[in-house]
């Protein structure tokens, strides 16, 4: 079974699944190792890089040609880099009190 629907009406407006996949994956591969000649620092770097990620994770998921499992664990993986997008501030996070169980 065939994850990307074909019959799909191409829309013109619409970026193609493999360019939006290939962008993505460039995105992930430099966010994983930044460049060192960079204009910004690495954390902000990859800040910037990850919140492009979002975006893109974000429109593969609602393109009319992604199936729908392949939908899920795009929107998985979008909920995952949403956090790396935008990390918690310091002091926002109420820490575990000792004893009570993890959320895993």
């Amino acid at each position: 079974m065939a994850c990307v629907e074909t019959d799909v009406p191409q829309d013109d407006a619409l970026p193609s699944i493999d360019a939006l996949m290939a962008g993505t994956v460039a995105l992930m591969t430099a966010f994983a190792d930044p460049c060192p000649q960079a204009r910004l620092a690495p954390a902000d770097l990859r800040r910037v890089l990850a919140r492009k990620v979002v975006s893109n994770l974000f429109f593969l998921q609602h393109h009319p040609g992604v199936c729908p499992e392949l939908r899920q664990s795009l929107a998985q993986a979008h909920a995952r880099w949403v956090g790396l997008a935008h990390p918690a501030q310091p002091g926002s996070v109420v820490p575990l009190e000792a004893g009570s169980p993890a959320l895993h």
